[in-house]
């Protein structure tokens, strides 16, 4: 599989030589980005990965790495050590951050454990979402059963039987019920029946 990769680099030298090494290895179909308009490229481009190399580590560009790390792995190469910029680019969505200079025996390496970080982290996000939907889900459960048993004098089983029933009977999905019930009777002071 060929990756689309789209480079940044503001050094015409360094971009061209990096983009020959990607193409020799027939790894990779390279896009330059024209211009400072990091999410515009992304989005004219649509690449599988992004590399961004600089000589000299530059803060603001960041801002833009953040604004667009979400949608796929960012590698970066830096001219300079810098530990502190190395921890705040992984902070920004970098997958990769590495010196500038790697050899081309060394790239693909890079770049696959990049891809596959990247993976890892948007499948353990996609994990923690559904943990927290559920988990927002059990919350509004055990407060509509507490609503009903403080309204209507149920017991916990009645309350929860409740809930189900009226879900049922509505054809629609208890988490929609216990929702619509608990922001109603909160709408409506907590006190009132439903």
């Amino acid at each position: 599989m060929t990756l689309t990769i789209l480079l940044v680099d503001s050094d015409a030298d360094r971009a061209e030589a990096l983009e020959e090494k990607l193409s020799l290895a027939d790894f990779a179909r390279v896009v330059r980005a024209q211009g400072h308009d990091l999410a515009a490229a992304v989005e004219r481009v649509r690449p599988d990965l992004v590399i961004v190399d600089m000589a000299l580590p530059d803060r603001d560009a960041l801002e833009d790495i953040k604004a667009v790390s979400a949608g796929r792995p960012i590698v970066m190469f830096a001219g300079t050590e810098d530990p502190d910029f190395a921890l705040e680019a992984i902070a920004a969505g970098v997958c990769s951050y590495n010196l500038s200079g790697v050899a081309l025996t060394d790239l693909r390496p890079v770049l696959a454990s990049a891809i596959a970080m990247f993976q890892r982290y948007r499948h353990v996000e996609t994990q923690l979402a559904a943990a927290k939907a559920l988990l927002d889900e059990r919350r509004q459960l055990e407060r509509a059963k507490a609503l009903l048993m403080k309204d209507r004098k149920m017991t916990e089983p009645e309350a929860y039987r409740w809930l189900q029933k009226k879900a049922m009977n509505e054809s629609r999905k208890l988490s929609q019920v216990v929702q619509e019930f608990v922001e109603r009777q909160e709408a409506a002071g907590r006190g009132s029946k439903p």
